[in-house]
């Protein structure tokens, strides 16, 4: 580390922990992040009529029509249909055997 320190300038030597502080936290918190919302408008984006899904109320039921921002689903046991924004929506629980 004496011969880092000494090749490069005082003010770079203070300063280099908090670059290693903040490269840490991007591939521990920001990174992971970013995949799982990549992940989760992927699966908005293949949403088709016939697919079980959750919501994040919890509410379980099957998509009916897809509008832009909406989705119809109806709900069992009565087949109540509810319209829910499609951020609503939290999975996708059709079984993939199923298909």
């Amino acid at each position: 580390m004496n011969l880092l320190a000494a090749a490069l300038p005082q003010g770079v030597v203070q300063f280099l922990p908090f670059v290693l502080i903040i490269g840490v936290f991007y591939l521990l918190m920001i990174r992971p992040n970013q995949k799982r919302q990549q992940q989760w408008q992927s699966m908005l984006n293949n949403l088709k009529p016939g697919d079980k899904v959750t919501t994040t109320g919890g509410i379980r039921g099957t998509i009916l029509t897809i509008k832009d921002d909406a989705i119809q689903l109806r709900v069992a046991p009565d087949n109540i249909k509810l319209e829910v924004i499609k951020s609503a929506i939290a999975s996708v629980t059709t079984d993939e055997a199923a298909k």
